[in-house]
């Protein structure tokens, strides 16, 4: 992979040779191992920290520079697109839901649910993972294991600019129903959002379990437990509520009953 990723820096800025052989033949062998798991676009360091590799993103957006529109027929549907769909989901031990759809280039560990829903280019989803009605999974987005992404949940996607962090969610986090995490916002393992929150770069997180206000932007710590909520910004033209979200909690047990649909799913044979 060095040696991929010395070449992927040396051509990126000569997009005449990104169509010769040898190149695309590299670009094709990334793209096969984002599907397949062996790479991924983010990976924890030794010390617990995400390291996002840049180069494998350049390789996408040169994957999908090479790549001609087709047509793909799939029974009665019909799509016209560059980026072939993900397939052999009984090989991959991951159960689909009519409608659900996922990209060549994303990877969908083994135990996987996918309800009627969308999965980009890039994106990592570990195993035992639920992806629910009509929620996304944009590109490069990685999910961890145990997750529960419920209904019209948006993922946020993130290939340009090539140093922007995808959307990070840890192990045995629950999304509730619609909301929306963008801009690379990072989710720490067990954290539980309530239904609506959303989240950019910029969105104020406040945690309000103490005496006094704490303040965090992008991050969910551990365990949080996290509503929306609003507080108040003068602008000139007046005194208005702005967005934001509130940690008012840690996860306990009542918590993890209620959001333990997964479980309670699986165990009955449901999904």
């Amino acid at each position: 992979m060095d040696k991929y990723k010395t070449i992927i820096e040396k051509v990126w800025n000569n997009k005449e040779n990104w169509k010769t052989h040898e190149i695309k033949n590299i670009i094709y062998d990334v793209i096969k191992q984002l599907d397949n798991g062996t790479l991924r676009i983010a990976i924890r360091s030794y010390d617990k920290k995400w390291i996002i590799n840049e180069w494998i993103k350049k390789t996408i957006l040169m994957y999908f520079s090479i790549k001609e529109m087709e047509l793909i027929e799939i029974g009665p549907f019909e799509f016209y697109d560059k980026i072939p769909l993900k397939n052999s989901y009984e090989e991959k031990k991951v159960r689909v839901v009519p409608h659900a759809i996922a990209r060549y280039g994303s990877y969908i560990s083994p135990g996987v649910v996918l309800m009627p829903s969308y999965v980009n280019i890039g994106a990592y989803i570990g195993t035992n993972s639920m992806i629910d009605t009509w929620a996304t999974v944009g590109s490069c987005a990685q999910i961890g294991s145990n997750v529960h992404i419920s209904g019209g949940v948006g993922i946020g996607g993130v290939l340009e600019p090539l140093q922007a962090s995808p959307v990070i969610i840890e192990d045995n986090v629950f999304i509730g129903s619609r909301c929306i995490l963008v801009e690379g916002v990072y989710i720490e393992e067990e954290a539980v959002l309530g239904a609506n929150v959303v989240l950019t770069a910029s969105t104020k997180i406040i945690d309000v379990t103490g005496n006094n206000p704490i303040e965090l932007k992008g991050i969910v710590p551990k365990r949080s437990v996290v509503i929306p909520g609003s507080y108040s910004k003068k602008y000139p033209a007046g005194q208005y509520n702005v967005p934001c979200a509130l940690i008012i909690g840690k996860r306990k047990e009542s918590t993890n009953k209620k959001t333990s649909l997964n479980k309670v799913l699986r165990e009955h044979n449901i999904i």
